[in-house]
């Protein structure tokens, strides 16, 4: 389900770079991060790199901000994406030259700069960030805090997994989607499903993850029972239990038939439009795509939660997230990090961020707006929303991307393609791709 995800343009450019980085510029980046050649003013012009529409909701905080704290001015920059990755790497390499006050980053991108950048993003613990820590969507402050617990970003978007379906579809099978406990449910329903709607398929993956990976569904089933690549100790989880039931779960989906092989974006999107996917596992981000895209299907979607792996287990899966951080090196860093609290932690900046066609906000205040319970026609007069919010509000577990994500990515890619086209065993295909990660690595085994 990768087809539509963000972060894969940010996958493809980021391991070299890190790589050309690791090299010999890093000790340019080291140190504490309190240290700046042209000191800390409170006042001036903050400069922050973000990229199309984020960045567009950015600046629509800015006059109530540049109201409320006289002397300082914000010129939000749209750096494009990927563009602002390859910035802000060579940035950090160079030791901080070049760089905005204030940087919008993926979570993909983070872990991955705190550690082959120490000191690179300010310390936003000693400007109060601590304060903070139990306003946003659980398992997000792990992921901004370094490994002495220093916070160095603000989390803004989160994006929980939901399951969106063609109610049409399940109504002509008998099916009732909001009654799946777990995803055997929907293997077990598979025939009816299929023998109602022929040439339908409930998901599409590319199978064969070329050209580029396509592991956001499995990914958001290791993530349901609080597992990934690499632990919070950074060690490798590639061949955990939980990633093999995962993968297990994926092999048995496409062995009842269930997925379409959908070889790339566009195939994938034809795949919907025609009416030959039945549903799509996606994060927030979804219900709006999917409206804006297929607005002729108007009524026919709904969305639920997602089924759980496992009996009684989670269903929610934070899939994908970004922050706000503020350069070591920056000059202004205590008026940066006075845009960044004023963004982020006051319900009324996110929502209207938000409103403006902005990121699904990671603070959970925000969610008491009417505009989370608000009924939407396109989904039959559901309030999508809330239910994103009622899934963030059960928690989710922290993900732990690391600096070495795009290798684990490309390895797993290969396994679930060796199991999906080549029948491969999934517990063997991924302690291969374990293996051969802490070989590339240097990191251990859990």
């Amino acid at each position: 389900m990768s087809h539509l995800s963000r972060r894969d343009l940010l996958r493809a450019s980021g391991a070299g770079l890190f790589t050309l980085a690791a090299g010999g510029a890093l000790s340019a980046c080291g140190g504490s991060g309190s240290g700046s050649s042209g000191g800390d003013a409170a006042t001036g012009t903050v400069t922050v790199w973000s990229w199309t529409s984020a960045a567009e909701a950015l600046r629509g905080v800015v006059p109530a901000f540049e109201k409320d704290n006289p002397g300082i001015k914000v010129d939000v920059q749209d750096v494009g994406n990927p563009a602002i990755w390859d910035k802000i790497t060579v940035g950090l390499a160079a030791g901080g030259q070049g760089l905005g006050d204030v940087l919008h980053i993926g979570c993909d991108y983070l872990p991955g700069y705190m550690e082959k950048f120490p000191g690179g993003l300010a310390d936003l613990s000693a400007l109060g960030a601590d304060g903070y820590k139990d306003k946003f969507a659980q398992g997000l402050w792990p992921a901004v805090s370094d490994k002495d617990g220093h916070v160095r970003a603000l989390p803004w978007e989160v994006n929980a997994q939901g399951f969106f379906y063609r109610n049409d579809m399940f109504d002509r099978a008998g099916i009732d989607p909001t009654a799946f406990q777990t995803w055997d449910d929907v293997i077990a329903a598979a025939e009816k499903f299929k023998a109602a709607n022929p040439g339908v398929a409930l998901i599409g993956i590319n199978k064969s993850g070329t050209p580029s990976p396509d592991l956001d569904f499995l990914q958001s089933l290791m993530q349901q029972q609080g597992a990934f690549y690499f632990d919070l100790k950074g060690d490798i989880t590639v061949a955990s239990p939980e990633a093999v039931r995962a993968l297990t779960l994926v092999k048995r989906l496409d062995d009842a038939g269930l997925i379409l092989d959908s070889a790339s974006s566009t195939i994938w999107r034809s795949q919907i439009k025609e009416g030959k996917i039945g549903a799509n596992p996606l994060a927030s981000w979804g219900a709006h795509w999917i409206e804006t895209k297929f607005p002729e299907q108007s009524g026919n979607w709904r969305l639920t939660r997602p089924p759980a792996v496992t009996p009684g287990g989670k269903r929610t899966a934070i899939v994908n997230s970004t922050h706000l951080a503020v350069s070591a090196t920056s000059p202004r860093r205590t008026a940066a990090w006075k845009f960044v609290e004023y963004a982020l932690t006051r319900p009324a900046s996110v929502n209207t961020m938000f409103n403006a066609g902005g990121v699904f906000p990671a603070l959970t205040e925000a969610y008491q707006d009417p505009t989370y319970s608000t009924p939407n026609a396109y989904y039959g007069g559901q309030p999508v929303l809330k239910t994103f919010a009622d899934l963030l509000g059960e928690g989710g577990d922290a993900t732990n991307y690391s600096g070495d994500f795009a290798r684990a990515l490309k390895l797993v890619n290969d396994a679930q393609a060796k199991v999906l086209t080549k029948g491969a065993d999934p517990a063997a295909a991924l302690q291969d791709a374990a293996k051969q990660l802490a070989q590339q690595t240097g990191r251990k085994i859990k």
